[in-house]
């Protein structure tokens, strides 16, 4: 088994890097998204950006697994705790009111308050038809990020309080809001993938966003269960059940 890993690597993808080394997995750092001839398909695993991704996982047989676009808008009510749809960045433009938006599953449009949706990357850097994820301005107090794998919380760790960066353990009530939201709507994710979790400014847990785990940082998780989950999120295309073919990043 062989874990990919791009030219730079993060504080995390050099503690999963390690991690594997000690599981014994081969590691292979390319110099850029060229794939060498060399280098055999079949049994390599990916930790790397969406635009790395999408420049080596085809030449070696990886199916990187993420949530679907509107995920996140589709949530019950009781699991976002504000307004969140998915729309053609087109229609997002009219909007004259602040908003959250944000790119689903990369960062081409860049996660912040807009002023209005004047504000958003314009038709001459964005194509108008595509996602964007729009919501209400939300405030949250503290913010987890959680790593799930055949229907569990399998770790996770604080990564934020009052809007800063503040990388903590994982929260008993945050593993417990996650299992809530796994049994409501577990189907509808990949077996393997990375969900963020806060509690508002009024006290309420909500989903902060869905991320693949093959792109996320661990910060306090526990490194071998945040690369169990990895190793599942992008993994050879032969081995991808039936139940996850719809989530592979196409």
């Amino acid at each position: 088994m062989r874990l990919v890993l791009p030219p730079r690597l993060t504080a995390s993808a050099r503690i999963l890097r390690d991690t594997a080394r000690r599981r014994g997995l081969r590691i292979t750092q390319l110099p850029d998204g060229t794939v060498p001839g060399e280098l055999p398909d079949g049994d390599a695993h990916l930790h790397a950006g969406p635009s790395f991704a999408d420049a080596v996982a085809p030449a070696l047989g990886i199916a990187p697994l993420e949530a679907p676009a509107d995920w996140l808008a589709r949530l019950p009510a009781a699991f976002v705790r504000r307004e969140v749809r998915a729309v053609p960045i087109r229609e997002a433009y009219a909007l004259r009111r602040p908003v959250f938006a944000k790119s689903p599953n990369d960062k081409s449009i860049p996660a912040l308050v807009y002023a209005d949706g004047s504000r958003l990357p314009g038709p001459d850097a964005v194509d108008p038809d595509t996602v964007v994820l729009v919501s209400d301005v939300t405030v949250f107090d503290t913010e987890y990020r959680l790593y799930l794998l055949d229907g569990q919380v399998l770790t996770g760790s604080r990564y934020a309080a009052s809007g800063r960066l503040d990388p903590a353990p994982l929260s008993a009530s945050a593993r417990a809001f996650g299992s809530e939201l796994l049994a409501a709507a577990g189907h509808t994710l990949p077996s393997a993938i990375v969900v963020d979790v806060g509690t508002t400014d009024a006290g309420q847990w909500a989903v902060v966003e869905a991320n693949a785990a093959w792109a996320s940082g661990c910060y306090h998780s526990d490194p071998e269960c945040a690369l169990d989950v990895v190793l599942r999120a992008a993994g050879p295309r032969a081995q991808v059940t039936e139940r996850d073919a719809a989530f592979v990043r196409g």
